[in-house]
């Protein structure tokens, strides 16, 4: 098989990327994968104990002798998370046909891998599948595997064909929903502001290139596949990254046991799609609302 180049993204939290380098080590075809990683740099204003933890990151990636080749692109200024995203995975993809795409707080089955690279080789002349994901929602789902229509970004692997497909502009994304009055359902039957996040996208509140690459895909009606358990969990919750949330409606068992792919209909899964409806609306949704109906009496 062609293993697919892996690449991470790293920044300024030693632990976190230390267990994401563990996990990814004990992954079947690891030592026979091609790591490259980006490190970012430190901010203008960094205080000593960040420019401590950039350098940590960076001597424990030096440190990595089990991939069959090892790449670091280190950066003296700081991108930022969107900007090294973008810029790492075109800039790769330009090399490669095909890629893996981790960031620095990710654990991994043992079987992530062989999830990513058995999909990309099933679905690379697929030209509806634009990406393979590897976390899933903690839903009970009966499948192996599913499709859903849109892209995902906690582990994922993607062609030079799907990223093409990328379209940076938020605003441009934005109109696009609207034309299609594709809006609630992109929100998942309203239980999930995706369509408010694009909209801080477009304004310059956040810098997300997560959002605008869900957008892409789902504008365009491509499909991305997912296990119907974790091969992924998210360990980044906590307040160290990007974007902190409350973590708990996202934390998953993972799943340790080889994930089959089997021929299934290349459409969304309608059964996997009111699962996560249902847990949106149970774990943010209501709370959203809720909060709504507070402010108004109040």
């Amino acid at each position: 098989m062609n293993l697919a180049p892996i690449v991470l993204f790293v920044y300024n939290r030693p632990w976190h990327t230390e267990q994401t380098l563990l996990s990814l080590s004990s992954n079947k075809w690891a030592s026979e994968s091609e790591l490259i990683i980006y490190a970012d740099g430190p901010k203008h204003n960094a205080t000593p104990d960040q420019l401590n933890n950039i350098k940590k990151v960076r001597e424990l990636l030096y440190r990595q002798k089990w991939p069959r080749k090892l790449t670091v692109h280190v950066s003296d200024t700081n991108a930022g998370l969107a900007t090294a995203v973008i810029k790492g995975v075109t800039q790769t993809l330009q090399q490669y046909n095909r890629i893996i795409v981790l960031e620095d707080d990710m654990i991994l089955s043992p079987y992530f891998l062989q999830f990513m690279n058995d999909g990309l080789e099933k679905y690379e002349q697929v030209d509806e599948v634009i990406s393979i994901h590897g976390y899933c929602l903690p839903i009970k789902h009966a499948e192996e595997t599913f499709f859903l229509r849109g892209a995902d970004c906690w582990g994922w692997a993607t062609w030079q064909r799907g990223w093409k497909l990328f379209n940076p502009d938020s605003a441009q994304l934005i109109e696009e929903l609207k034309q299609q009055k594709s809006v609630n359902e992109f929100d998942f039957n309203g239980t999930y502001d995706f369509s408010g996040l694009l909209k801080k996208q477009a304004n310059g509140k956040i810098n997300s290139w997560a959002i605008r690459w869900y957008a892409s895909a789902f504008i365009l009606n491509k499909l991305t596949l997912y296990p119907g358990k974790s091969l992924v969990k998210n360990i980044g919750g906590e307040g160290s990254g990007t974007h902190p949330q409350d973590d708990k409606p996202y934390q998953v068992k993972l799943n340790h046991q080889r994930v089959e792919l089997k021929d299934i209909p290349i459409v969304e899964s309608k059964y996997a799609r009111e699962l996560i409806e249902k847990h949106f609306l149970k774990h943010i949704g209501l709370k959203r609302k809720l909060k709504r109906i507070f402010k108004r009496r109040n």
